[in-house]
């Protein structure tokens, strides 16, 4: 992993990143290559990937301060230059966090939005119902709604609650979930915009949250992983506890080739591990040069991991079967 080995090529290990027999990996990336200068450290991790439904582009966002498009066919890219903290798709839209402002692409139309409004980082984004959400670093989520007359985006509300930055959000079940640099988790209702419910089990930054069927699992930098279930109340509980030997910094899902569920989720040990679900027997492991924060899975059994030294790269599992095509909401 240092680059080290006197061995070179003739190494028997082959100097694989990852240790499994289900999923290979189908290219290295290389793109962000613009070495953006923090203090006296070099800094191009990735922050976000997208691949919009229908798409033959794939965008990925990093600290080196350009957006990538690479297309599908030649592997090729050409970057715009921003410097996103996330970015997400929903249908022909493309959405990136950056400093006190959240930019939209739409690729059908190439119009281009700006909208501001948050007070510092875009940490995380979300849309659902045409209602555009963000967490923003001063613990608000702002809200954006869809407008068809204008094809653009204008301003609904603002969300407070969290005291410290919002680091992750995910809709499910008419339901925002957000989770901060505060350790809570909180619910609020889409109808209302209004927090119901706030979870307060972590004792660390809850670093990402996904929502699987009626289910939500979370991750924090308290080296824990959570699986909350609805009680008879109505009211989430934690249903089960999986303990890691590092913090937890970002959590994906899909279906493995045979429509099995598996989860995915990164450490700050530069790893990143695979379970089955619901048993979490461990499927796999990715190994990377620095901290993976970027997690995105896609139709065809397709998923992509971004680490911190700025490597893009794209697997996928083996003996694929027409069940792996449904991703998971992330």
């Amino acid at each position: 992993m240092a680059g080290k080995c006197s061995f070179g090529k003739r190494c028997k290990f082959l100097h694989q990143w990852f240790v499994s027999d289900d999923f290979t990996m189908l290219a290295q990336l290389a793109g962000h290559e613009k070495k953006a200068i923090t203090g006296h450290e070099e800094n191009k991790a990735i922050t976000g990937i997208a691949f919009p439904m229908g798409s033959n582009k794939l965008y990925s966002g990093s600290k080196d301060g350009t957006l990538q498009v690479w297309d599908c066919q030649t592997g090729k890219s050409a970057a715009d230059m921003c410097t996103p903290s996330c970015v997400i798709s929903e249908g022909p839209w493309v959405v990136a966090g950056i400093n006190k402002s959240v930019k939209a692409w739409n690729i059908q139309t190439h119009n281009e939005l700006s909208l501001s409004g948050p007070s510092g980082l875009v940490y995380a984004l979300a849309v659902e119902k045409e209602m555009l959400f963000a967490g923003a670093q001063d613990g608000s989520i702002l809200v954006w709604k869809f407008v068809a007359a204008t094809n653009g985006f204008e301003p609904a509300a603002a969300l407070k609650g969290h005291s410290a930055s919002v680091l992750t959000l995910v809709v499910g079940n008419k339901i925002l979930y957000s989770g901060s640099m505060d350790s809570t988790i909180r619910l609020w209702a889409l109808e209302t915009l209004q927090c119901i419910y706030t979870l307060t089990d972590h004792t660390s930054p809850v670093m990402s949250v996904l929502c699987w069927d009626q289910f939500l699992l979370s991750c924090s930098l308290d080296k824990t992983i959570k699986v909350w279930a609805k009680t008879e109340s109505g009211k989430l509980e934690v249903t089960y506890t999986k303990q890691e030997e590092h913090g937890l910094l970002a959590l994906s899902g899909m279906p493995d080739a045979q429509g099995k569920p598996v989860l995915l989720c990164s450490c700050n040990d530069n790893t990143v591990h695979l379970y089955d679900l619901p048993s979490f027997k461990e499927r796999g492991k990715i190994c990377a040069k620095g901290e993976t924060r970027a997690i995105h899975t896609a139709p065809g059994g397709l998923f992509f991991t971004g680490d911190g030294n700025g490597e893009l790269k794209v697997w996928k599992w083996n003996e694929q079967s027409p069940e792996a095509a449904t991703t998971i909401q992330q």
